[in-house]
């Protein structure tokens, strides 16, 4: 990026150095010396790969500049441990809608940058400005985020990534996944406008020249720049020839730690690129009914009970579709079909009938929380990473699963039900931006202890009551943490798992004494998983994947990292297109209705659904 035309930083994090970082800690590392590259000159061949990504890069910003996704980062500052090697110590998270075409070439970043620090006196000088640019969603909810930095991170360089402001050495071929990709080291060219440039390694996958993965950092001359933060950057394939940012992970050492403690370290997700219906669609959508069954022959008058909830059910179907619009819902998937599964397993075990099926849904944001919209489930990404331990007979994740959804399950069952204004769609006809100050739907105090008490009820089913013992021994591990990740347990929408009281306990607190007491130095003992340890998701879709990952031997305490943020290492594939979009229309491929689990009777013991991600 040319700092003389655009004045960004080069991370975000720099924007809350003086809340995230120890005190006396110093925005900027030491100066960076000036390095020479290791690798060979590109080959013939080698320089048109590196032609084709200059030209893809370009083809990236220019979507990007129409695309207003949401981005989310999660900081935590680490602090030493004797038993641990580094535990956290505080945390920020950060939400927001980024409108890439204001930043993207926004005149009011064409100033030159020693003027700029010269202007604005102070540790964050030109930074503070950075702030207009934001879709805000609610400062009394963190919501509101400077998102500049990510300019840098998510784009090497919107301006002049090219061979007049960068030279390219080659280093190796790789594979990233399932593709191919040959390595360059990319350093800036030394002088005036080096300031700010990337520096760094990239992948560039050898079908079509697009950079797949960037990892380094921002610098310049010796004379001209301080060192910035060191990131690592993936994209994902969203569509034919189309790779756009999806997730990237920064960390920082302690310069002055004799363990080698890291100062703090940090992840983003980026999604909701396609939340925008492009205008060519929306005008040219067909009015013909699709996708509904006609049913008005067998149709029959609505009784009062039966029009009181078809009312809830409308404001239900409301409010989903329009957090499913403001990209915090996930696209329905077969992992949701899972949840709603176990819940309805969990009525059977309990003889109760619902009159409308129960459904789960995932909340894509990084807090540890749930929630009850009607007869839906809202289960938050990061709550369902950490509890997914993973076994060899499923029982631990299951039965983590299982306390999540019964809490929830108590609300629906105790009438704790959504307030039915917003079965007028008028209510709901405001900007996404405004989601979170417009639907709060955490529960009372006084609903939440209802709720644990029945929970508890739920789970002493016959066929659960074995299981309480894992989510018991999982809010054992997050009490241990609780001090260092308050932003974590801090709900955005819904209910977290932490009472809202000073002693720092759970409403399922009577589960914790059935867990067990935590070892962290017990190799066998796996009470809570890293961040992002099961699902991933679709940044263009926003539908979330079980991952298949390989089951690594924890050698000791460290290993284990319960609720930390991890390096990203993505499986990369090409684009594939979905089934419906490349069969033939003369002969389309028959749906096949998922199982639907029957509540009206006890099934014969054993027959709980598990998760279907076993290892």
């Amino acid at each position: 990026m040319n700092f003389r035309k655009q004045f960004v930083t080069g991370l975000l994090l720099t924007t809350f150095a003086a809340t995230t970082l120890p005190m006396g800690a110093s925005i900027f590392g030491k100066k960076k010396k000036e390095q020479e590259q290791v690798g060979l000159k590109p080959t013939a061949s080698q320089n048109a790969l590196l032609d084709k990504a200059i030209v893809r890069e370009r083809a990236v910003v220019k979507v990007l500049k129409e695309r207003t996704p949401l981005v989310e980062t999660y900081i935590q500052n680490m602090k030493p441990d004797p038993i641990l090697f580094q535990v956290p110590e505080s945390d920020q998270h950060f939400l927001g809608r980024v409108q890439f075409g204001r930043i993207i070439g926004d005149a009011a970043y064409e100033k030159n940058p020693g003027a700029a620090a010269k202007e604005n006196k102070g540790k964050l000088g030109g930074f503070m400005h950075s702030m207009s640019f934001m879709s805000g969603l609610s400062g009394s909810l963190r919501l509101t985020f400077h998102e500049s930095g990510f300019v840098q991170m998510l784009l090497m360089d919107s301006n002049d990534f090219d061979r007049q402001h960068y030279v390219f050495a080659y280093v190796r071929n790789d594979f990233l996944g399932n593709i191919p990709t040959a390595v360059f080291d990319v350093t800036p060219i030394q002088g005036k406008n080096a300031y700010g440039r990337f520096f760094g390694r990239i992948w560039v996958e050898t079908r079509n020249g697009n950079v797949v993965r960037f990892d380094g950092d921002f610098s310049g001359s010796e004379n001209t720049i301080r060192e910035f933060y060191h990131f690592d950057s993936w994209r994902t394939n969203v569509q034919p020839d189309l790779w756009l940012p999806t997730s990237f992970y920064v960390e920082e050492s302690d310069s002055k730690s004799k363990t080698n403690t890291l100062k703090f370290k940090a992840i983003n997700h980026i999604w909701g690129y396609s939340l925008k219906v492009p205008a060519s669609v929306a005008e040219n959508t067909s009015e013909e009914v699709v996708g509904a069954t006609d049913v008005s022959n067998d149709a029959q008058d609505v009784s009062p009970l039966g029009a009181q909830r078809a009312w809830i059910q409308q404001a239900e179907d409301n409010v989903i579709e329009r957090l499913y619009q403001a990209g915090l819902l996930d696209a329905p998937s077969d992992f949701d079909k899972t949840l709603e599964a176990l819940a309805n397993n969990i009525l059977v075990y309990n003889n109760i009938t619902t009159s409308t099926p129960i459904r789960v849904r995932t909340l894509l944001t990084e807090p540890l929380e749930s929630l009850a919209v009607g007869n839906t489930i809202i289960v938050s990404k990061s709550l369902l990473d950490t509890t997914a331990v993973i076994t060899a007979d499923g029982a631990q994740q299951t039965a983590n699963l299982n306390a999540i959804l019964a809490f929830q399950l108590a609300h629906i069952i105790l009438g704790h039900r959504l307030d039915t204004k917003y079965a007028f769609n008028d209510r709901l006809l405001f900007p996404s931006t405004s989601v979170f100050q417009r639907i709060p739907m955490h529960h009372t105090l006084a609903d939440n202890t209802a709720a644990a008490k029945k929970a508890m009820e739920l789970l002493s089913a016959k066929e659960l009551v074995d299981g309480q013992k894992y989510f018991g021994l999982y809010l054992a591990q997050l009490q241990m943490r609780v001090k260092g990740l308050k932003t974590l347990n801090e709900p955005m929408i819904g209910d977290g798992l932490l009472k809202t009281d000073a002693e720092d306990t759970f409403w399922l607190q009577a589960l914790v004494a059935k867990g067990g007491k935590v070892n962290m130095t017990d190799t066998h003992q796996l009470a809570a998983m890293p961040l992002s340890s099961f699902l991933r998701f679709d940044p263009w879709t926003d539908k979330v994947v079980s991952m298949h990952t390989a089951i690594e031997p924890i050698l000791g305490a460290p290993d284990k990292m319960p609720f930390e943020v991890a390096p990203v290492y993505l499986k990369l594939s090409y684009y594939k297109a979905p089934a419906a979009e490349v069969a033939p229309a003369a002969a389309p491929a028959a749906v096949t209705t998922p199982p639907v689990v029957d509540n009206t009777a006890p099934p014969a013991a054993g027959t709980a659904t598990p998760p279907t991600t076993q290892p």
